[in-house]
């Protein structure tokens, strides 16, 4: 067993979810207010937990786990 794998897999995977979550909240913002956020300090209402780390570009989420 190799602990600093498995923390190292658990990071991305948890990235991945968080990355979604922004991208939910996205479309959240959008159904709500008829227009898209600019950025995640938008997203406060429709997020709990530290989005800081991503931003938006183009409409998307970007950030660790998101997709290029």
């Amino acid at each position: 067993m190799n602990p600093a794998k498995l923390e190292g897999r658990a990071q991305v995977v948890a990235d991945q979810a968080t990355c979604r979550t922004v991208e939910t909240a996205i479309m959240g913002y959008v159904m709500n207010n008829g227009v898209e956020p600019t950025s995640v300090r938008q997203l406060g209402d429709y997020v709990s937990g530290d989005i800081s780390r991503y931003r938006i570009v183009g409409g998307r989420a970007a950030g660790p786990g998101c997709k290029a």
